[in-house]
């Protein structure tokens, strides 16, 4: 090797006679000089065992590797870390969760650059991991594709399909008013989660796994496929070829992705009713990619932009039916050049405009065409007022039409395990708002999702009638009168630090407008009195998060 000179950034740690240690290193390998020749991709897996959306990943890398060596590269698989949402709900986990998006991110983009690998496919799976990758691919801009786990299945119960833990969780209210057997509750806890995958709804994970592909990181279909089917071990051996072409032709993610190309992501994110989780993501990958997304950006394209899939919790189908209809092709095809820039690149190299070429909605039922969509605007949208003049974040699409304006007394609670307890204990009355704060990205820390509370809401029965606004943020499986993002933040002294029990709250989603109702001076005088509360936890890691996190409205990257 000391006489031949490699094409790829790799040669780096390969050419000339300085680096016959790194050659002697790779010899043990069992690489030979051939192999030692080829662009070297590494394959980030975030396999592992503990939860359904990454334990068959082990099988989809070995695609990955097979598309890589056919197409003339050399891959080298690693393994990062990968949490599940579900695992962390309602307990100190949580608070550790949104951070591993940051310990993820660093981790991929460690050992890309420091073992000076010519491109990347990464395996990821679930809420905080796909948009993770999204953000190295972005940071590290070396050609590199994702490959997405996919869906479960569906679940079915007495008949009716079911798509994702949250259904459970929300039974959990009528199993305590008696409203269902233990039996039946037993029965169905163990028919909602089918098999690897992550679960069958448009939450964080699905939505963020969709959004891949008008970013132009996944192959056109990848978002949908599932996690079971054939179909994923294609598109994984397909991605391990397209990774090797595009380091053979030099194209960096940044050569294609730009600000139009965002735009067009948050555009299919409203037509697909995507989760709120986001608006947290999306500032943080167009961060990585050296744009800014202004929180306003959420609500121009919500009100331009229909709500074409009809899948839960915002529609009536599962990902498997979207997957059926079409996917995110469908949605984007549906969209066209009425809605989209069709001149922004795939991942393939194609415009959307050739790689949609004769693609359609199979099932208008499931994906709705914009002359008849689901809903006019899009799902997510934005308010600000003066509880949250920066802004905080609500599901249009998954509030019932009667909480669409609401004004009613705040209930104040400083986490979200009081609140909880206070609804079980039929402390919360129909018409209540309630607060719960200390929970944004320093405040918690690390910014803990709701699902437990809208769940007891839901199970409860005052989803109709009760509102919940926090600093913290929620599920994509969340449903009902549900705002979250509130910025500033209660740790940093935010209007909703200065709520007390009583006030008046007005959420007025149709007007994007949400105002706690008490008079200037008497916040001010609040202000002077008020002491920020202690952290919930002792910990080394998670202090050092809080120290350096931002605002949620910047994507909750780290300064």
């Amino acid at each position: 090797m000391t006489d031949i000179k490699k094409q790829f950034h790799s040669s780096r740690i390969t050419d000339g006679p300085i680096n016959a240690g790194t050659r002697t290193l790779l010899y043990s390998l069992g690489i030979d000089k051939e192999e030692m020749m080829k662009p070297f991709i590494g394959i980030a897996n975030s396999w592992n065992e503990m939860h359904p959306g990454h334990k068959h990943l082990r099988e989809i890398s070995a695609a990955v590797r097979e598309g890589i060596l056919a197409e003339g590269g050399t891959p080298f698989e690693f393994n990062t870390i990968s949490m599940c949402d579900g695992f962390a709900q309602g307990h100190i986990g949580m608070c550790y969760v949104l951070p591993s998006r940051d310990v993820i991110a660093d981790s991929v983009e460690l050992m890309a650059v420091g073992q000076c690998l010519d491109g990347l496919v990464m395996i990821a799976g679930c809420d905080k991991i796909v948009p993770a990758m999204a953000i190295a691919a972005g940071r590290i801009n070396i050609p590199s594709v994702i490959v997405t786990g996919g869906p479960m299945m569906p679940g079915c119960f007495d008949g009716k399909q079911i798509s994702g833990a949250w259904e459970v969780r929300e039974a959990a209210g009528k199993l305590a008013r008696g409203e269902m057997s233990p039996e039946d509750y037993d029965r169905m806890e163990k028919s909602v989660c089918t098999g690897a995958g992550s679960c069958a709804m448009m939450g964080t994970a699905n939505t963020m796994s969709c959004l891949m592909e008008p970013l132009g990181l996944a192959l056109p279909g990848c978002g949908t496929s599932h996690a079971v089917q054939a179909d994923k071990l294609r598109l994984a051996r397909q991605s391990g070829k397209q990774a090797v072409k595009l380091v053979k032709d030099k194209i960096c993610p940044r050569d294609y992705i730009t600000y139009e190309t965002i735009l067009n992501t948050v555009k299919v994110n409203a037509a697909i009713g995507g989760s709120t989780n986001s608006a947290l993501h999306l500032p943080a990958i167009a961060k990585a990619f050296g744009y800014r997304l202004d929180p306003e950006i959420f609500n121009e394209v919500g009100r331009a932009t229909p709500h074409l899939a009809s899948v839960r919790p915002s529609g009536e189908y599962t990902m498997w039916d979207m997957d059926q209809a079409g996917g995110v092709p469908a949605v984007m095809a549906e969209l066209g050049d009425r809605f989209l820039d069709m001149g922004q690149k795939a991942v393939t190299g194609q415009t959307w405009k050739e790689a949609l070429e004769g693609i359609k909605s199979k099932n208008l039922k499931v994906i709705a065409s914009p002359n008849a969509p689901v809903h006019e605007t899009g799902g997510l949208a934005v308010l600000k007022g003066t509880l949250a003049p920066v802004g905080a974040a609500v599901k249009l699409t998954a509030v019932s039409p009667a909480m669409m304006v609401h004004r009613g007394p705040a209930r104040v609670f400083n986490d979200e395990g009081s609140a909880i307890e206070a609804i079980k204990d039929g402390k919360i009355q129909k018409g209540d708002v309630i607060v719960i704060r200390y929970e944004g990205p320093k405040g918690g820390p690390g910014m803990r999702e709701m699902l437990n509370a809208t769940s007891t809401l839901m199970g409860f029965g005052l989803g109709d009638s009760t509102s919940i606004v926090t600093d913290g943020r929620f599920s994509g499986a969340s449903r009902g009168p549900c705002v979250g993002h509130i910025a500033p933040e209660a740790a940093e002294g935010g209007p909703i630090a200065l709520v007390e029990e009583g006030d008046m709250i007005f959420i007025d989603l149709p007007n994007r407008v949400m105002n706690l109702e008490v008079e200037e001076t008497e916040l001010a005088k609040r202000k002077e009195g008020w002491v920020p509360q202690a952290p919930k936890t002792n910990s080394d890691f998670l202090e050092r998060y809080r120290r350096h996190v931002g605002s949620v409205w910047e994507g909750a990257t780290l300064e």
